[in-house]
């Protein structure tokens, strides 16, 4: 495998990795089959589904052997001290089979592996693990070696989070040539055979464990974010956990058992919430069944779609706030918003109608970026100009530990103007010269 295949394309979340990739020479007419169109050229049931990959982001331990994805998934109900799917629990501790230890001053995640040792990893190390599992995969498919990335997050991580993600790709073998706002990559992918004038397109993205919303312009391929708000604590692993809330409730008070405190219950209740739930995407009645869940109590009982939306309703209310704060930072009122695209997994629950395939639509829009990257786009890619903006207002602590903002919120990245600020060598008591002065850099959301 010494050919280097240019570009391929991770979709990064909570609940699952997708994997995209770009053909060696047109990565646009690629996207376009994993889309459906252009049937004319592409057979749609021969499309190579190794490069549209949707893994689970779970990684478990069994003995000796490292699983990733689907493999870790099936095994967690049975082996739950030793999968671990999400890399910002501290809120939800007492839901997870696995601990949050102290390393360092920073938060790291211990399993056991075998025979009572125990192992702790950081977040990027978690998240390296399954970069490097897709990166395996589609160079296996290829036969080629590949090197670079695109790498979608939710649109309101911080600064942070997104260093976080590129060292999961430097630690997974992989240069990141670029970080993309998820809801940004949607609106490329919806936007990109859009013609005929401007569009103000609103972007609704709930996935499995974050919220992102977008308002952005489209205008014969420029794509301008004129804001961006969100919730990185609000998703599918939610709706879940209220589900399991309400079972753990029922099972205590009908049965008198207390399965809060047992691991591998809830491992089980928690994989059959999940089904569950997404079944409720299509059906208006599920009935939850677990053989053998606790103490000889073998479980059975019915979940109405109106029961799901009742426990949830305070969380669906919820994502209207930061809707509100995008459209009021963009100055827009909701007569002027032309198209709203639905993205995310959690947007299949059934209250909002569904305008794209809320799975892949990220990394349609990412493979295009991609694509413009390594200059394999295409002359559909040419005139595409992405205007993004930085959602969290950056500034550095300044006399009287005041916040002087250098960066507001919301402002094009592409457009960020200078800003001077004087700084003083000297110390207050004998205005000898410092020898080195540190800036303290925060980042807010106002």
């Amino acid at each position: 495998m010494d050919e280097e295949y240019g570009v391929i394309v991770l979709g990064t979340g909570l609940k699952e990795c997708i994997l995209s990739g770009l053909l060696s020479v047109d990565g646009v007419k690629l996207w376009k089959k994993f889309r459906g169109e252009d049937k004319a050229d592409y057979n749609v049931d021969m499309m190579p589904k190794v490069l549209l990959l949707t893994t689970p982001s779970w990684v478990g331990f069994i003995d000796n052997e490292r699983l990733i994805g689907e493999a870790a998934k099936n095994q967690a109900a049975v082996n739950p001290e030793r999968t671990f799917e999400d890399k910002e629990v501290q809120k939800d501790r007492k839901l997870v089979p696995y601990q949050i230890v102290n390393k360092d001053g920073k938060p790291y995640i211990q399993v056991k592996i075998k025979d009572g040792e125990t192992k702790v990893f950081s977040p990027e190390e978690v998240s390296a693990m399954i970069l490097t599992k897709m990166k395996e995969t589609a160079e296996a498919y290829l036969g080629k070696k590949i090197k670079d990335a695109v790498v979608t997050v939710p649109a309101y991580f911080n600064d942070a989070q997104r260093q976080a993600t590129k060292d999961a790709g430097v630690i997974g073998g992989l240069n990141v040539a670029r970080i993309i706002n998820e809801p940004t990559a949607a609106t490329i992918a919806y936007g990109l055979d859009k013609k005929g004038g401007e569009k103000n397109i609103l972007v609704f993205d709930l996935g499995g464990g974050t919220f992102d919303v977008s308002v952005l312009t489209i205008d014969n391929g420029v794509f301008e974010v004129l804001s961006t708000n969100g919730d990185t604590h609000l998703g599918g692993e939610d709706f879940d956990h209220r589900i399991m809330d309400y079972f753990i409730k029922l099972i205590k008070k009908k049965h008198q058992k207390d399965i809060s405190k047992d691991n591998k219950a809830l491992g089980k209740i928690r994989r059959e919430c999940e089904r569950a739930k997404r079944a409720l995407g299509s059906q208006h009645q599920v009935r939850v069944e677990i053989e053998s869940l606790f103490d000889g109590l073998d479980f059975s009982e019915p979940l109405t779609r109106a029961r799901f939306e009742e426990l949830n309703n305070d969380l669906f209310r919820k994502t209207m706030g930061p809707v509100k704060k995008a459209m009021d930072d963009a100055g827009l009122q909701k007569s002027q918003i032309d198209e709203i695209v639905l993205v995310g997994g959690s947007t299949r629950i059934p209250k909002p109608n569904k305008v794209v395939n809320p799975d892949k639509t990220v990394a349609y829009g990412a493979t295009v970026q991609g694509g413009i990257l390594s200059g394999e786009g295409g002359d559909e890619t040419k005139d595409i100009l992405l205007l993004d903006v930085a959602p969290l207002t950056l500034g550095i602590e300044t006399v009287g530990r005041v916040m002087t903002k250098l960066i507001p919120r919301n402002t094009v990245t592409q457009l960020f103007q200078p800003k001077s600020l004087r700084f003083s060598r000297h110390t207050k008591t004998n205005r000898q010269p410092s020898p080195s002065r540190s800036l303290k850099v925060s980042e807010v959301s106002h």
